[in-house]
């Protein structure tokens, strides 16, 4: 191992080349898992209303809110999984599995960082934005202590984790949530669950039970059929939402573009799909940060919105 100014981790590693407690606590957050708190934005850019100064700075907030909970829940996981974790190619290296962080250091912290996020909520958001939150810990820490071990109900409650930042989005900037975007955010968030599992199904082989109890229920053939139904569901209340968005905004040139950008968002779902079935969708935050073509596509679906709400 070189010194500090040839290895950038080299400053937080100890002698024996584990890490040190505040780089266990840093990697037990996860922060690159922080992108999915970017779905917090969702409502506010689709209603048009996210360049508002006051609105966006109420958004930041709550995806910082965010993160901070989730953080906390990642550290109530790894406490709660770390037998588990050991038994998995990869999960087996986070700090608590390895040792580097204790049990109880990391359900302290975790508890205190959903609990502070709760509070600090209040302010941006009221107590409505709190009750969100508030709705997220129990739900994850709910998943946490038993509701992982009971197939389907366990897909419903990560999904449910994805679809309450959505809802904190418009909490947030004030603004109702169209029945369509509610259906859109359900079943995509849906999608991406049972895509996760799917790729655990097939990375962990025999062992997947072991490690997931739930990968023992199910059978690849019911994976496939729940995530071609969330695929298309989500892609026909995507189409649902941009018909009835385009009779409500400015120009006719402006409906044109919302209606077009139904193209790229089902290219999306096209992509992620093959991926899934190439085996890169266990992990789709990485995937969204290393895919080139998810990320050509993603890009022409936001400006097209961007022209399209731009009215």
């Amino acid at each position: 191992m070189g010194s500090a100014g040839e290895h950038p981790g080299a400053a937080v590693a100890r002698p024996d080349g584990s890490r040190s407690k505040l780089a266990a606590v840093v990697v037990s957050a996860r922060p690159k898992q922080w992108l999915k708190n970017l779905l917090v934005f969702a409502a506010p850019a689709a209603a048009a209303v996210v360049g508002r100064p006051v609105t966006f700075g109420r958004t930041a907030g709550a995806v910082a809110a965010f993160c901070i909970a989730s953080s906390g829940v990642y550290l109530v996981n790894d406490a709660l999984d770390a037998e588990s974790d050991r038994q998995h190619p990869v999960k087996s290296r986070r700090p608590v599995a390895a040792g580097e962080l204790s049990p109880s250091t990391a359900l302290r912290l975790g508890v205190l960082l959903i609990a502070s996020s709760i509070a600090g909520s209040i302010p941006l958001g009221g107590f409505a934005l709190a009750g969100v939150l508030a709705a997220y810990g129990i739900l994850t820490l709910g998943y946490s202590l038993r509701l992982k071990r009971v197939p389907v109900v366990e897909l419903l409650a990560v999904s449910a984790g994805f679809v309450l930042r959505a809802i904190a989005g418009g909490v947030a900037a004030k603004i109702p949530l169209s029945p369509w975007f509610l259906v859109v955010a359900c079943f995509g968030s849906l999608f991406v669950v049972v895509g996760k599992r799917t790729a655990e199904f097939a990375e962990l082989g025999s062992l997947r039970a072991v490690h997931r109890r739930t990968l023992g229920w199910y059978r690849l053939a019911w994976l496939n059929v729940a995530r071609w139904l969330s695929e298309l569901t989500t892609v026909c209340a995507y189409l649902g939402w941009a018909v009835a968005r385009s009779g409500s905004i400015g120009g006719r040139l402006n409906g044109v573009f919302i209606l077009l950008s139904v193209i790229p968002f089902a290219l999306i779902v096209l992509l992620a799909e093959r991926a899934i079935t190439s085996g890169r969708g266990g992990a789709p935050e990485e995937l969204a940060l290393r895919d080139r073509a998810l990320q050509i596509v993603g890009i022409a679906w936001g400006v097209l919105l961007a022209v399209a709400l731009a009215a």
